[in-house]
């Protein structure tokens, strides 16, 4: 394999070839919703027309939370709709014919298991527990190489905010990190015996040092000869791109190797409106311009040491997708490298996932699972940053909209 230019200077990529332009067909609308029948592809198109209104968003985010408190009959049209565009299940079982579908166009399934919220040791151990079981399923599905997790389902948030501030942690709190470190010990075993690699997500800016720590404990312990634990940069913000070049010093120094999932980022809004009230600086870039350039940095900087760092490209955002995918048949990369996979949500950006799977590359969905009340404050997120983001609205309107004209099936 050709050797990659030193980071620093590794150039602006080319023009693709009418090769490369041919094998990314982002467009090709009859790849992207194969796996949809006519009956599926009509109820994506009316849901997608629905979130693309700020207020029917509104009303019905309203309106589905008041009657989930309220205890009205509504977990079946929740269901029906937006939970299973969104969502594989509510429980693995469920996902399994999700799962297959995607394997039939050749795309993987990255399982989430979608709860949130908990602060109980009750809650903690049975979010192992859930899981130690999805590693379980993934080992027996060969269509399930990765699952995803969040530390906050193992630990207080109150313990990962002193942790990350670095103060002297109370008996109490040092007992409940003990805790929390035998849970994440235990996940990252039995992803080891199962040859299943674990993605933890990343957090609020205000314990995200915490969890770099605790995952980078958790690489230089079990990455040792292949890539199990993968971290997680939010290129939302300004300090990330150097953060993941650090940890890749770090984990040379260390002899172990490196695994980032690359992601531009949630929690904005949050993150500018805590740092202007607490008065610090802002953690977020000054603009989505600088967002891009840095995903895309990062992007360059994983294939540069493709051999060093195994990287999930998990974005909506075409152009990322199509610098990496062209960026490794430039520097003759395979295409099925196991250290490079696209990934985005389950229900989103099928446009992407199933042309790159087709092309040859490693795609992925994300595919959350869980009871449907318990998923919901997940499916309100989904609605509303879709109803937010007006781009990639109407990306995904105009690709099922032609879909639906190609077929002729309105």
């Amino acid at each position: 394999m050709p050797i990659p230019p030193d980071p620093e200077t590794f150039p602006e990529p080319s023009p693709p070839s009418s090769a490369e332009k041919a094998a990314l067909e982002f467009d090709n609308t009859a790849t992207a919703f194969a796996g949809m029948d006519n009956r599926d592809l009509r109820k994506a198109y009316w849901l997608f027309r629905v979130m693309n209104n700020h207020t029917m968003v509104d009303v019905g985010t309203y309106f589905t939370k008041l009657a989930f408190q309220i205890g009205l009959p509504v977990k079946h049209l929740v269901k029906s709709t937006i939970y299973s565009h969104f969502c594989g299940g509510e429980t693995l079982a469920e996902c399994g014919p999700s799962i297959e579908k995607l394997a039939a166009e050749g795309v993987t399934t990255i399982l989430d298991y979608g709860v949130e919220g908990e602060e109980s040791e009750a809650d903690f151990e049975e979010n192992v527990q859930e899981q130690l079981a999805a590693i379980h399923y993934a080992h027996h599905n060969p269509h399930v190489p990765y699952v995803s997790c969040k530390i906050t389902g193992y630990a207080p948030f109150s313990l990962l905010e002193a942790m990350h501030a670095g103060n002297t942690l109370t008996e109490e709190q040092e007992a409940a990190a003990g805790r929390l470190r035998a849970r994440l010990a235990r996940i990252g075993e039995a992803a080891v015996q199962a040859d299943v690699d674990v993605y933890i997500d990343a957090e609020e800016s205000w314990i995200q040092q915490a969890v770099d720590d605790l995952v980078e404990e958790l690489m230089a312990r079990f990455n040792r000869e292949t890539v199990v634990i993968f971290n997680t940069a939010q290129l939302y913000r300004h300090d990330r791109l150097a953060f993941i070049k650090a940890s890749h010093e770090r984990a040379k120094a260390g002899g172990y190797l490196l695994g980032y999932k690359l992601v531009r980022g949630a929690y904005m809004e949050k993150e500018r409106e805590r740092a202007q009230r607490l008065g610090y600086k802002d953690p977020i870039q000054p603009d989505k311009a600088a967002t891009d350039r840095d995903y895309n940095a990062a992007v360059d900087y994983c294939l540069q040491h493709v051999e060093e760092i195994a990287c999930c490209v998990a974005t909506h955002n075409e152009m990322s997708c199509r610098r990496m995918a062209e960026g490794m048949i430039r520097t003759g990369v395979p295409t099925d490298h196991p250290h490079i996979h696209f990934a985005q949500l389950y229900g989103m950006s099928d446009h992407i996932s199933f042309n790159l799977a087709k092309a040859g590359f490693n795609a992925s969905k994300y595919m959350p699972y869980g009871p449907v009340r318990d998923v919901i404050p997940y499916l309100i997120r989904r609605a509303e940053e879709n109803s937010s983001v007006a781009g990639q609205m109407g990306r995904e309107l105009a690709l099922l909209r032609h879909e639906v004209r190609r077929r002729r099936v309105g």
